[in-house]
């Protein structure tokens, strides 16, 4: 039988570090405690991106518009944490194109 292997690293689970890359500051912490593991990385760049995004909602004079970036942002957060913890190299539209730059 040919069973899939999670994708490991280290002994770790890079799928449940790259799931948790989407969780706002946890981008940087996995950027920087799994630089060397690329699946991790492509995730948690992207989910910088979205952690940066998500700012641009704090900013007081965008109250009009704050609401749809909470959205925006809440909705990219949950798909890219079931499609990393699924084990897709999945890129979020918008925000992964910005984030294959860095």
């Amino acid at each position: 039988m040919d069973e899939k292997k999670p994708i490991t690293t280290g002994g770790v689970d890079s799928k449940l570090m790259a799931a948790l890359s989407y969780l706002w500051i946890l981008s940087v912490v996995m950027l920087v405690i799994k630089k060397d593991d690329e699946f991790v990385k492509f995730h948690a760049k992207q989910g910088l991106v979205i952690f940066i995004f998500s700012l641009i909602g704090m900013i007081p004079f965008l109250f009009w518009i704050s609401w749809l970036i909470w959205i925006i942002t809440v909705i990219a957060v949950i798909i890219g944490f079931v499609k990393a913890y699924g084990g897709e190299k999945y890129k979020i539209p918008v925000f992964g194109d910005i984030a294959n730059k860095f």
